[in-house]
């Protein structure tokens, strides 16, 4: 039987409690009871993203996602959607530059159904994987670029930032989308090898949460994902730390047929995981998160000098995370004007920090998302397994609100100041063009290329 702990409630988890187990071969369990609704789900999460891909082989891990629905040893082809939505439940997956998931939302007398179903997949993919499946999913991963990065506006922004924001061999230059090139060059070789590396048990942590019977819960798991053979073969991603300042404004110009003019910029910030990282959430909460923010309130408001502007924050824990501002202007204003009016706001900022109301109301915000986050059963198993792949420690997943809000304002205003300077940030700057002026290649920009991807 697996081994495993109970733990107590922690202080600040709002009475929220998870158990730990970890079966023989390696498989870390998290389970976490919620009776409020007759549902119950299962999450996932595979050690593997696009940072441990190697160049010529990018969107390799998206790509086995998308392979991971083509059936397996005992469920043929669109199986999985079937007997999932067939019972009454959803599903999906997802693939980032840290990991892979998956992951089941259902009533609670079909859990058995869902832990089966992935523990088949784990065991047995291989069984199922051939050529007509690998083709099939070459074609559907290669539409999506089309459709949600080649073929719409500022579609690429994502890739060309982190390119810039990421050096080239950094294992964090390319999105896990891929480029058109190495996706045609997979083999299934190449995908039968990254299954055998990293879709095994000692690479994954599932979690169950909702209205179950941890002990019967424990005991489906034994059964079905117990005898899967664990293994060894898988390299540690490549280093992904880098100087927390860029030391210089990286820019390119972008000339695309876009709606209107844009300004977008990313930003070097701490590692997920830190209290740094929490205060740079808070201060681009209190500038840009929102239409009470600082530079909607300034650039949309009282200059109207653009449509949008926001500012967010993408979270890593194997590399710098990201500061993301998006301001697209209005009518024919230029770029500069927008980005002197950023700078003014981000340098008073870093000078003055927030005002106690802006801290209250940020933290506010980010505390009612983690709330919400972890008040459904979806949302919990997934920041459950987060924490355990990313962390080491599922539990930190239930006090992380009480993390965010033990910020100071002084930290908030000690983490803009340290990062939202120009000379950290990775600049895109869009030029509509009709789409006869396009003649400069494929993509539209000027010598820079995007991510070598």
């Amino acid at each position: 039987m697996p081994m495993g702990h109970t733990a107590t409630a922690q202080a600040g988890s709002g009475g929220l409690t998870a158990t730990e187990h970890r079966l023989a071969n390696g498989l870390r369990v998290v389970l976490s009871e919620d009776h409020l609704t007759p549902v119950a789900a299962v999450c996932l999460w595979y050690d593997v993203g696009s940072r441990h891909e190697v160049k010529g082989r990018t969107g390799l891990a998206h790509l086995f996602e998308h392979l991971m629905f083509q059936g397996s040893g005992q469920v043929k082809g669109n199986g999985h959607f079937e007997l999932v939505q067939g019972a009454g439940g959803s599903l999906n997956g997802t693939t980032s530059f840290e990991r892979t998931n998956y992951f089941e939302t259902m009533p609670t007398h079909q859990l058995e159904l869902a832990l089966w179903l992935e523990a088949d997949r784990m065991g047995s993919l291989l069984a199922a994987l051939d050529e007509e499946s690998m083709e099939n999913q070459r074609d559907v991963v290669k539409n999506e670029r089309r459709q949600r990065y080649d073929n719409v506006p500022y579609g690429t922004a994502f890739e060309k930032l982190t390119a810039l924001a990421y050096p080239e061999g950094h294992p964090y230059h390319h999105t896990p989308i891929g480029s058109m090139a190495d996706l045609d060059a997979a083999t299934l070789e190449d995908a039968q090898a990254f299954f055998r590396t990293y879709y095994a048990p000692n690479n994954a942590v599932l979690s169950v949460v909702g209205d179950i019977d941890p002990e019967q819960t424990l005991a489906w798991i034994e059964k079905y994902f117990g005898s899967i053979p664990s293994h060894d073969g898988k390299q540690p991603p490549r280093d992904g730390s880098l100087p927390g300042i860029i030391g210089e404004q990286l820019r390119e110009v972008v000339r695309e047929e876009v709606p209107a003019r844009a300004l977008m910029a990313a930003y070097r910030l701490p590692q997920d995981g830190t209290r740094e990282c929490d205060a740079a959430d808070l201060a681009l909460t209190v500038l840009g998160g929102g239409e009470s923010s600082r530079l909607h309130n300034r650039l949309v408001r009282r200059d109207r000098t653009a449509v949008a502007a926001g500012f967010g924050l993408l979270r890593l824990a194997g590399a710098p995370s990201l500061g993301w501002l998006d301001v697209k202007t209005s009518g024919g204003v230029e770029v500069p004007q927008i980005e002197s009016a950023v700078d003014e706001e981000l340098a008073r900022f870093a000078e003055e920090g927030p005002t106690p109301e802006e801290m209250e109301r940020a933290q506010a915000q980010l505390e009612r998302e983690w709330l919400d986050r972890l008040g459904t059963v979806a949302g919990r198993a997934d920041e459950l397994c987060r924490y355990a792949v990313l962390f080491g420690d599922p539990q930190l997943a239930l006090t992380a609100v009480g993390r965010v809000l033990d910020v100071t304002a002084d930290e908030v205003k000690a983490a803009a100041r340290a990062h939202l300077r120009p000379d950290n940030r990775a600049v895109l700057v869009y030029e509509p063009v009709e789409a006869a002026e396009e003649t400069d290649g494929a993509d539209g920009t000027d010598a820079h290329e995007g991510a070598d991807k």
